[in-house]
């Protein structure tokens, strides 16, 4: 609960000093601001990494987590606004198209290492699969990394004048804008010493909310999925989601649609990409070979999303569908079993050895017909 205000006050002072800047580098930089609270978490969770890798299964969880949550929550939550007041919201399909197809991109990127291991997996050497995926992670950072530069480039070089365009026109729509005028602003020098000792709160709160996951595992029965897929995102993103709800319930499509979507690129090109990368120069086995289960959500999310995108406008039908998938996905991971041994399920039982108690039960089963016959 104690990083919720400090990230808002990450998001308030990102979004001063984001209206003294051109409109296009504003956004980004805002959108990157907001993001700084994902990087020290996982940067946080990487320092703190065991023998047994269980902070890099729920930074795993928390990069799709955070990907699917401003997909599906928080886009979903800005058309569902929206759409209270109008029967339609329209967007522009610069934003809309360059952000889908980057996701899709992303997607890919993402879903190859698990794709070679579930084709691989039983004809090779556990510990030569290991290594090959970790080779491949890193490659797929690599690229994914430099695919993010293209994709900032384009938006701040390139095509920047677009950009421009669309954001003053849709500036020019918000209902606000008056008197949002009207409001007293931060200089340059406190938006700086606003960041300066947010930062600081956040990392301290990183520190402690890692050290009180083995709590929140053992004790009280959070599995590492729900963990890192749900409550972690929601904590680091509240705040810029509910600036892009505002400039929703504004009339401010193509703001929101620039924040949502450029924020998740950024976790799924940029933070993911930094955070092997990081592990690469820390010695730390941090690789991209997410869960069969995970990588089908992501596709998935990206896919129904693609799809509400796709004709440029919006409604709260639509958003209420996109909130209604990610409240199945919370169910779901809530009873997905815990990989860590001597971990409780949701419901108080014991989840380890779980696979070795099947087997187990299946060898028993086996000698019982064997013993008949």
């Amino acid at each position: 609960i104690a990083i919720i205000p400090t990230a808002n006050l990450i998001g308030f002072a990102g979004q001063e000093i984001a209206r003294k800047l051109p409109k296009v580098f504003g956004v980004v930089l805002e959108t990157l601001l907001g993001s700084i609270v994902e990087i020290v978490l996982f940067m946080v969770l990487l320092h703190n990494n065991g023998e047994d890798d269980d902070n890099i299964r729920v930074i795993q969880a928390a990069i799709l987590g955070s990907i699917l949550a401003n997909l599906l929550l928080c886009l979903g939550s800005c058309f569902f606004v929206g759409g209270l007041k109008r029967d339609e919201q329209c967007f522009d399909e610069a934003i809309s198209e360059v952000g889908s197809g980057l996701l899709l991109v992303a997607g890919f990127g993402l879903s190859i290492p698990c794709a070679f291991s579930t084709a691989l997996g039983s004809s090779i050497d556990r510990d030569v699969m290991e290594y090959k995926i970790l080779k491949i992670s890193r490659a797929t950072a690599l690229i994914l990394l430099g695919a993010f530069l293209v994709y900032v480039y384009f938006q701040l070089r390139s095509h920047h004048s677009i950009y421009d365009d669309i954001l003053e026109k849709d500036e020019a729509r918000d209902e606000d804008r008056e008197r949002d005028l009207k409001k007293s602003k931060l200089t340059f020098t406190e938006c700086i010493i606003a960041l300066v000792i947010a930062l600081t709160c956040v990392s301290l709160h990183a520190v402690f909310l890692v050290q009180n996951i083995e709590y929140l595992v053992h004790e009280r029965g959070i599995s590492d999925m729900f963990l890192g897929l749900i409550l972690v995102p929601l904590v680091e993103k509240l705040a810029e989601h509910l600036t892009a709800i505002d400039e929703a319930w504004d009339n401010q499509m193509n703001f929101a649609l620039a924040h949502v979507l450029g924020a998740t690129v950024q976790t799924a090109l940029l933070n993911s990409s930094l955070v092997v990368i990081v592990a690469w120069g820390l010695g730390k086995n941090m690789d991209l070979d997410f869960e069969i289960f995970q990588v089908i959500l992501l596709i998935l999310a990206i896919l129904v999303v693609g799809n509400f995108l796709r004709d440029g406008k919006s409604n709260y039908l639509e958003g209420a569908l996109c909130v209604m998938v990610y409240a199945i996905i919370a169910v779901t991971t809530w009873y997905y079993p815990n990989s860590r041994p001597g971990a409780t399920d949701a419901l108080g039982g014991i989840e380890s050895n779980t696979t070795d108690s099947a087997f187990e039960t299946h060898r028993g089963l086996l000698s019982h017909i064997d013993h008949r016959h």
